[in-house]
């Protein structure tokens, strides 16, 4: 496309609700990243968890973010995006602050007695409840805002705002927790989302699109679920992928854990995971696309696969503050190799006119990487420091990042239909 042309779509292809959209989006995801870079050390060190029981809280938290959208999506069809960010940023506000004062001292008094654990869990769980909002939100957004030129070109910078969230925010909480304290790092959050919602209240406009107008109940939603479940080969290919997130969310769970305990007390740990990760994705991402958009769809997830793998090698050979950044910019590079393709390929595996029905469940490895991953991580660093043996964490993480690309392999030789070729 010639550059004018391109500069035209950029110019007319957008609604203005499109970067109002977007514009919360950066700023929820700086909210969700600032307190999820803390979240561990915040509950061993403040709120005085294990780090077992920290890892079961943060695995139902991230887990219930990740699956419920599926069912919230059908709620913010119904009720309009608007709506649906209002109620969201509402709750997040209150359900990030409550998670905060929980560790303030001027709340002391009001929580003195209480069952903590099962306190926090419910301020989890609503805050969970609200975030399962934002996501068909924002995508239903770009969806209606664009046209059909400039749709794949919204859909990047939206990919490229949530990185710049991943990065802002876990920034923003170093200098926050270094001068205040990890609990006030949850303020910063609630006063982000809090802002949002005034961004949405006087900002937002609600764009209707034909498109978009068949909205599924509840039921059918329900009964959409059951025929992705007895779809085996798409469920088997999600079992696999979710051991790619169960690598990916150790970064939050055993990196700041581990870097406190063995490294440095001072190490800005907040800093080192989100300029590694999220700034190699802001500055590579439209290079690598360029050099793998030749790659076939299954061939790239696989390579991804494996180049992310390498995070716990570079690390198990010699932990350190630059091996720890060298793998995760290795991670960074995997996940930038195989994320777009991911899509591309249910795409490519969803049966007929049920290409929609399937990207619905695109985040479902996500929510089933933090269900069983968040508390695996916790127990393991725990176990493994408890008997005087760091090393067994990167046994285990080279174990299953070895294991993931194995069985992608094995998929790909048994399960890609042959006509796109075996890897």
């Amino acid at each position: 496309m010639p550059f004018s042309e391109r500069m035209k779509v950029f110019r007319e292809g957008f609604h203005p609700t499109f970067w109002v959209g977007n514009g919360m989006e950066l700023f929820e995801r700086l909210a969700y990243y600032g307190q999820q870079i803390v979240f561990m050390i915040y509950l061993r060190n403040r709120l005085g968890f294990s780090e077992s029981e920290a890892g079961s809280l943060s695995g139902i938290f991230g887990g219930v973010i990740y699956l419920l959208p599926i069912l919230a999506g059908t709620l913010a069809d119904k009720w309009g995006f608007r709506r649906a960010f209002t109620v969201a940023f509402s709750i997040l506000a209150l359900g990030y602050f409550l998670i905060g004062s929980m560790g303030m001292s001027a709340f002391s008094r009001i929580y003195e007695g209480l069952p903590q654990y099962w306190l926090l869990l419910l301020f989890l769980l609503l805050t969970a409840f609200g975030g399962s909002f934002i996501k068909p939100s924002v995508l239903g957004t770009v969806a209606v805002t664009t046209t059909e030129k400039s749709r794949s070109l919204g859909f990047a910078i939206y990919y490229w705002l949530v990185n710049m969230g991943a990065l802002i925010g876990p920034t923003i909480a170093y200098f926050v927790r270094d001068s205040f304290g990890n609990e006030f790092v949850y303020l910063v959050s609630a006063l982000s989302c809090l802002a949002m919602l005034l961004v949405n209240l006087f900002l937002y406009k609600e764009v209707k699109s034909p498109g978009t107008e068949v909205v599924e109940t509840m039921g059918q939603k329900i009964s959409n679920l059951f025929r992705v479940l007895g779809n085996v080969r798409f469920m088997v290919f999600l079992m696999i992928y979710s051991l790619y997130w169960i690598i990916f969310w150790q970064e939050f769970i055993i990196v700041p854990y581990y870097i406190t305990d063995f490294i440095s007390k001072e190490a800005p740990y907040e800093i080192i995971q989100s300029w590694a990760g999220a700034g190699a994705i802001i500055v590579l991402q439209i290079p690598l696309n360029r050099l793998t958009k030749d790659v076939p769809t299954h061939r790239a997830i696989l390579i991804g696969f494996a180049v992310s793998s390498l995070i716990w090698i570079i690390i198990g050979l010699h932990p350190s503050i630059p091996t720890i950044v060298a793998g995760i910019v290795a991670f960074a590079i995997g996940e930038m190799i195989q994320a777009p393709r991911y899509y591309e390929y249910i795409s490519e595996i969803a049966p007929p006119g049920q290409q929609g029905l399937f990207q619905g469940y695109a985040f479902l490895p996500i929510a089933i990487a933090r269900f069983v991953g968040d508390p695996f991580g916790g127990w393991l660093y725990q176990t493994s420091k408890d008997l005087g043996k760091p090393e067994y964490i990167w046994f285990a993480m080279i174990g299953i990042g070895l294991l993931g690309a194995g069985l992608m392999a094995l998929y790909n030789w048994l399960l890609v239909p042959k006509e796109h070729g075996a890897a």
